[in-house]
């Protein structure tokens, strides 16, 4: 089956990409839900996680404190190094799996790292949303309650956003409204589906 790896830096827009592409009945495996499930409560890789960053990176509830840990990683690239060791593997086998059974014509992996990790070899094509820096950082402030600052270290730790769009089969400018989004989407799956 025909995977095409769906990407794009923090604020680009690419869950409601994802959401447009789901509507045309097309099998969405979220990479970034893949790596929240991995962590939740029960699983062995959040006892890792407590073990090795100290219980106060836990909420009240025994969840993961998502913010504090993303704190803790964007501002030391070894911790950074460490939990990517532990959560990639994981992610990746769940990842397989879900790919494994999807039924639509071809598949969707929508992945913020795509790039950056060696997710981009389980997909055939791939597809950028970018939007300009200036704009990754308002929607992500206004989206996620972060600042200026934290939406900038997220932006730099990530692949410069020219790397990406040469590394990118296809790429859609996500900084019109979204009719023309849909406009944009709609002429891609048809073309995916000739894939």
């Amino acid at each position: 089956m025909l995977v095409i790896g769906l990407t794009g830096g923090i604020g680009s827009g690419k869950s409601t990409v994802a959401k447009e592409f789901a509507k045309q009945g097309i099998h969405i495996v979220d990479a970034d839900q893949k790596a929240r499930d991995v962590v939740s409560i029960g699983k062995p890789a959040l006892k890792n996680i407590e073990s090795h960053f100290g219980s106060d990176i836990l909420l009240p509830d025994g969840s993961l404190d998502r913010a504090k840990l993303r704190t803790t990683i964007f501002s030391d690239s070894t911790q950074k190094d460490w939990l990517e060791k532990l959560l990639h593997p994981l992610i990746r086998q769940d990842i397989e799996t879900d790919l494994g059974n999807a039924t639509s014509e071809y598949a969707i992996l929508e992945s913020p790292l795509l790039f950056e990790t060696d997710q981009h070899e389980m997909v055939h094509k791939t597809l950028l949303v970018d939007v300009p820096v200036e704009l990754q950082i308002s929607r992500g402030c206004s989206r996620d309650n972060n600042s200026e600052e934290q939406i900038q270290k997220i932006i730099d730790a990530q692949m410069p956003r020219a790397e990406k769009i040469k590394r990118a089969d296809f790429i859609i400018d996500n900084s019109s409204g979204i009719a023309e989004l849909k406009e944009k989407i709609e002429k891609l799956h048809h073309e995916f589906m000739t894939l």
